[in-house]
This record gives C-alpha cells, sequence and structure tokens, in this order.
C-alpha cells in the first residue's frame, strides 16, 4: 500500500536540536484532552492512539501515529493552550519533545518552515474532515466500512484471497473508530461475514471483497493519502 505524506524533514530537524526524549510506557497517556499543552512531539519509536470523547461519553479514536508523526499540534499560537485531543499509548514508546514556545518562535522566523508545517497540517484536516463525512453522511454501517477502507490504506498487504488488515483490533477498538458501540459494529461484522465481504481471525480482518465496502459508501476514490487511519 502505499506510504504517509510524513512531517518534512525542516519540521522534525527541529525536534532533533532539542533533542529531548521522553519514554512512555503502554496503556499511559502522553497527554490527555483539556489538560494545559505546553509542548509538540515526534514519535521516535512505538504507537500512539489519538481520540477524543464525544457528547454522549463514547470514544472517537482519529488516528494511529508511529515513528516521525507529530502530535499536540492543535495548541499552536493560542495564549491559554489546551489538549484538544487525547493520545494514548499503544506500545512502550519514545517520543522527542519540544516546548510549544519554541516551536511558535522557529516558525515566526522561517516562512519556507512555515509553508511546510501548513502543508502537512492541510492534510491531517483532510483526512479528518473526510472521516466525519462518513460518519454524518452515512451513518454507523458507512463508518465502519470507511474504516476498514482506511485501514486497508494504512496496514493492507495483498493476500491470496484479499487484503490483510495487518494491525490487531479488538470489536470494542474498532468501535472507537467508528464512534459506535461495541454490539452495532459485532452485528455489521457478522452481516460481512455472511456475504463474503471479509473474515476476522484473532483479532486481524482480512479483506475479501473491498470494492463491495466503497461502493456501499459511495466512495470517491481519494486519494490514499487523505484516506487513512495513520
Amino acid at each position: 500500500m502505499s506510504e504517509n505524506l510524513g512531517v518534512p524533514s525542516g519540521i522534525k530537524q527541529l525536534f532533533f536540536e532539542k533533542n529531548k526524549v521522553k519514554t512512555v510506557k503502554k496503556g499511559t497517556f502522553l497527554f490527555q484532552e483539556g489538560k494545559p499543552a505546553h509542548e509538540l512531539y515526534l514519535i521516535k519509536s512505538g504507537r500512539i492512539q489519538i481520540s477524543k470523547v464525544i457528547p454522549d461519553g463514547r470514544e472517537l479514536s482519529l488516528r494511529i501515529c508511529s515513528s516521525d508523526d507529530v502530535i499536540g499540534e492543535l495548541t499552536l499560537f493560542t495564549k491559554e493552550a489546551y489538549y484538544m485531543l487525547s493520545a494514548k499509548i499503544l506500545e512502550n514508546t519514545e517520543t522527542y519533545v519540544l516546548p510549544k514556545e519554541v516551536f511558535e518562535e522557529k516558525l515566526s522566523g522561517d516562512n519556507s518552515l512555515t509553508i511546510q508545517w501548513l502543508k502537512w497540517i492541510q492534510i491531517q484536516n483532510q483526512q479528518n474532515q473526510t472521516k466525519f463525512r462518513d460518519l454524518v453522511l452515512h451513518g454507523k454501517k458507512g463508518a465502519l466500512y470507511s474504516t476498514l477502507i482506511r485501514m486497508s490504506n494504512s496496514y493492507g498487504k495483498p493476500v491470496e484471497n484479499g487484503i490483510l488488515i495487518d494491525f490487531p483490533l479488538t470489536n470494542q477498538e474498532l468501535a472507537n473508530f467508528c464512534g459506535s458501540s461495541r454490539e452495532v459494529v459485532n452485528r455489521l461484522l457478522s452481516e460481512l461475514k455472511k456475504e463474503n465481504v471479509l473474515v476476522w481471525e484473532k483479532g486481524y480482518i482480512t479483506i475479501l471483497d473491498l470494492n463491495f465496502l466503497k461502493d456501499e459508501i459511495d466512495c470517491e476514490n481519494c486519494p490514499v493519502s487523505i484516506c487513512r487511519i495513520d
């Protein structure tokens, strides 16, 4: 599958120059929604889930970040900044840490760096916008189908009978990406299994008929750089 468009090298260099590394353990949070924001992070190794708690108390997972991704980026150029999302550690992780004010100062003094940053941010916004579009326009079924398509673009590996999503998921984790309940996702997955659209064994999903999922949500065939979960 095509690779995601990564953080520009000039932006990463700012983190490397500071060379402050923080280690965080699986199951903890790097930061949580609503907490004061003083730092940005560049992931050195590991995986982090970015999510938001929606009004009814459910968790909506937006993306999975890994090596070379920047997170905490939504807090820039605001005096009293608070994290708008939560960053949960999926596996033991190391991150480079950069103070928010240092990052802001560097951007303010370097127009080319600012342009690089804005281009990257635009891609992140497009990813979120298309995800929300699918949630709103196509309901719970569309949210699941869209998530599976995005997962296949991010972690899909061609196998004999289809596309293996090489990323283990529990029913609840998949439900969080859809903004739905585990029970609803279980029912929808059972229907897809009966129609021979996918199989799910030991936490791994193999999509047998990707076109079925795309047709059901009137897929616009967005660039793979946009239609991703990472």
